[in-house]
């Protein structure tokens, strides 16, 4: 009782932060909730033109949000001090190559950003896939994401399934990547793809690495991981992962 006291509490008159974090607290001790609160002190949840950008893609009441903002500080990470062009291996409605782009344009170099997308919505399955997703899910039409992305002229689209248009840009070399493609096979044909021409110190940012709704996914990229000595892994507590060309490290392996 006295835990629901506190709750009704904080609800009722939300006197700060130190009053909201002791609501959060008796909602989970009385819920017995293990779902990971986050501190309302935080600088970047204060940033209004952030949450606007989410707004105008219908993610600002999802649980989306620090996932874009970790894939937003990688992409202006990587823009500012790396050289290559960007892109993105399934888009959406476009709110991840928005946030790229508007790294890139923050950063003041000129540079490409490619998006690979059917905009038919996903592949088939495999087997490795599980049965959270269905072929024709996550659709967006073309026109849709090149509206949205209308202020930014140094997008280039290559429709079409993964990895069929990949050759058209063989030649080029990339500071950042991000793939949302949710699938084990396009998911691998991405990376095998791009990791050769990421830049050294270059980042590839996976969206669905390790969630339970895309274990193909999860299992290729830790494939990908076990085989490729220059890429690390850093896996992300807000879901998603971080794969970092290394080539300009000297990795050494301690002993304990």
């Amino acid at each position: 009782m006295d835990r629901l006291r506190t709750l009704a509490r904080a609800l009722k008159n939300p006197s700060g932060p130190e009053a909201f974090a002791a609501g959060i607290r008796a909602f989970r001790a009385l819920f017995r909730a293990r779902y990971p609160f986050h501190w309302a002190e935080l600088d970047w949840i204060q940033d209004s033109g952030f949450w606007r950008i989410l707004e105008r893609y219908g993610e600002q009441d999802g649980l989306n949000a620090h996932r874009r903002k970790l894939l937003y500080e990688y992409a202006r990470h990587a823009t500012r001090h790396l050289r290559g062009d960007t892109a993105e291996c399934g888009s959406f409605r476009g709110l991840g190559s928005h946030l790229i782009c508007r790294a890139i344009t923050e950063c003041g170099v000129s540079r490409r950003h490619y998006i690979f997308d059917s905009f038919e919505g996903l592949s088939h399955p495999n087997d490795t896939d599980g049965r959270y997703w269905s072929k024709g899910d996550l659709a967006c039409d073309e026109a849709t994401v090149r509206r949205n992305l209308s202020d930014f002229d140094f997008v280039e689209y290559k429709k079409g399934w993964i990895p069929e248009r990949f050759p058209e840009i063989a030649d080029r070399r990339f500071c950042f990547v991000h793939i949302d493609v949710d699938l084990a096979t396009p998911t691998g044909d991405s990376l095998a793809f791009f990791f050769p021409r990421l830049e050294p110190g270059g980042a590839i940012v996976l969206d669905d690495y390790g969630f339970a709704s895309c274990p193909g996914a999860t299992k290729v990229v830790d494939a990908f991981i076990a085989k490729e000595p220059l890429a690390s892994l850093v896996g992300s507590p807000v879901g998603g992962g971080v794969i970092l060309n290394t080539a300009h490290i000297e990795l050494r392996h301690v002993q304990a």
